[in-house]
């Protein structure tokens, strides 16, 4: 049973209007990563279900994160349902994937903990929201790109959307996606730059973390 409420969670994506998505085979670095994207100010973040020990990390990545009581953690990369049940059970507060399942949604709807499933057309998207979809990730983020957040949403108005892939950490991207009214972004690769991973500069990725987030408040102001 998840600490948060539907409601907290998309709550704290919104005022946040970031989510780290990452993913490393190793916990110690997920922990120190996790730890930096707090102190730069994220609340949400996301662990993707990507290489073959993801869920023994994640556990392991929702043990450490009960120090910080306003943490949420999600599971991304997640495929159907089997895998939504098992991550569920094993305490992730949310569930994104890079495709539209309803099986997954079905889960979801049973357990009150917020699936988020990627789409990439209008047609992915009015059938993720009928079938209970609180917010809906546009995916892949590079291809689609802000035009088509602006083109779509006078069709759906009120549609909470969350780009993903390839949304960059910089003042001209972040304002291209939020001036289309994206209610956050999910970022990866951008955000965790080669060089810091191999460096393990953490307080350069705290820094890092804190700039993608003050540029998001200074947009929104």
């Amino acid at each position: 049973m998840s600490k948060f409420t539907s409601d907290t969670i998309l709550e704290a994506m919104r005022s946040t209007g970031m989510i780290p998505v990452f993913y490393h085979a190793d916990i110690e670095i997920a922990k120190a990563v996790m730890e930096a994207s707090y102190k730069g100010g994220v609340r949400v973040f996301e662990f993707t279900n990507r290489g073959g020990n993801a869920f023994d990390v994640f556990t392991q990545l929702l043990v450490h994160a009960q120090q910080y009581p306003d943490m949420v953690l999600g599971i991304g990369t997640i495929m159907n349902a089997e895998a939504t049940q098992k991550f569920i059970d094993a305490g992730a507060h949310f569930i994104v994937s890079p495709i539209l399942k309803p099986e997954m949604a079905e889960v979801c709807k049973k357990h009150d903990v917020p699936w988020i499933p990627g789409c990439a057309t209008l047609t992915e998207i009015v059938t993720a929201k009928e079938h209970g979809a609180a917010v809906i990730k546009i995916f892949p983020g590079s291809v689609l790109g802000p035009g088509f957040v602006s083109s779509v949403l006078p069709v759906i108005p009120g549609y909470q959307l969350m780009p993903t892939g390839g949304v960059e950490p910089t003042k001209e991207n972040l304002s291209a996606w939020f001036k289309a009214g994206v209610m956050c972004v999910g970022m990866g690769s951008q955000l965790f730059k080669k060089e810091i991973m191999e460096k393990k500069d953490w307080p350069a990725l705290e820094r890092s973390v804190a700039d993608a987030m003050s540029i998001i408040k200074e947009i929104r102001k």
